[in-house]
């Protein structure tokens, strides 16, 4: 008989998850519970989440409540009393009466090598930490965040030209694995959950507008392709051009150089019309490779020297830093 499972989740993350327990047969999805449309853009016009876009392409029962918690969704719930809730990336708490309403447990796929990453963000600070890796935690799920027993991981390499964007993708495919391989042995009691060593937590807070400031006095060019990587595309890094006129540019891309200069961060240290080299902290510098400018779409540096740019000249201070970057 086929383990009935209430599915909650937000982001395109956890799509792949909930499809694939809906076209498994061993899996009866009863209903989905997903975040209330939000208004998004210029319009401020209503969006549905990347997961109820896709439960109602498979026809399932879709759950939209503003808060979970004494909800009449989480009554209906819990008269279902399902086997599992399944949540990936759903963005509420839920109460202790609600994960103790299914038979077997309710689960969560996190984006994290639990105990690290616990938290909204765990993708985004493996990257701008540099981590040569992450992966994705199946777990039990209790009232304190992220700190249920561990079920069973997967570990996803991070590469050097990995986003956020790209990340997530790659651990969307990654919790299919570790979510449908897992609740039979849940069952049958193969997978037993292992506590989480306390002395090695760590935590992924959501994320500032202040930490997507980026300071080229303050970080190294390889640590700002940790920043910008980590911060693409959920939350663009930017940083204000030099002058009276001083602009908001969002990084897209750049690259490491392994070359060493005398600039002051925020310069640029050289220029041709496929190529921007700037300078960083501690005499580093970096290759502007795709970049968006206030008001424009996402351009490649050819492009932006092209037009906007076209007036940099080696040596100017294109990026300000100190007080004016603050």
């Amino acid at each position: 008989m086929a383990l009935s499972i209430v599915f909650m989740g937000t982001p395109q993350f956890a799509v792949p998850t909930l499809e694939a327990l809906a076209e498994d047969d061993r899996f009866d999805v009863k209903a989905v519970v997903t975040q209330p449309d939000r208004p998004f853009g210029r319009k401020r016009q209503l969006k549905a989440s990347p997961v109820k876009k896709t439960a109602e392409k498979l026809g399932l029962r879709i759950m939209q409540p503003e808060k979970i918690s004494g909800s009449d969704e989480m009554a209906a719930i819990i008269n279902m009393a399902p086997d599992f809730i399944v949540t990936a990336a759903f963005g509420q708490f839920l109460p202790t009466k609600l994960l103790e309403a299914t038979k077997y447990g309710a689960v969560n796929a996190h984006a994290s090598l639990l105990p690290k990453y616990r938290g909204g963000a765990p993708v985004h600070y493996a990257i701008m930490n540099g981590d040569d890796k992450t992966g994705v935690s199946l777990m039990y799920m209790v009232k304190k965040m992220d700190a249920g027993d561990v079920l069973d991981v997967v570990e996803v390499p991070i590469e050097a030209t990995d986003n956020v964007g790209t990340m997530f993708e790659k651990l969307g495919q990654a919790a299919v694995r570790l979510v449908t391989e897992n609740l039979e042995k849940i069952v049958s009691g193969e997978r037993q959950g292992t506590p989480q060593d306390p002395e090695q937590v760590t935590f992924s807070p959501n994320i500032t507008r202040e930490q997507q400031r980026v300071h080229f006095d303050q970080e190294t060019a390889q640590q700002l392709d940790w920043h910008i990587r980590g911060l693409y595309p959920t939350h663009p890094a930017h940083a204000t051009t030099a002058g009276d006129k001083g602009q908001s540019i969002k990084f897209v891309q750049v690259t490491p150089l392994d070359e060493k200069t005398d600039a002051k961060p925020g310069v640029i240290t050289f220029k041709s019309k496929k190529a921007l080299h700037v300078a960083a902290a501690d005499g580093s510098q970096l290759s502007v490779d795709k970049l968006q400018p206030a008001g424009k779409g996402v351009m490649d540096i050819t492009a932006f020297l092209n037009g906007a740019g076209q007036h940099l000249a080696v040596g100017d201070a294109w990026i300000a830093v100190g007080e004016a970057n603050a």
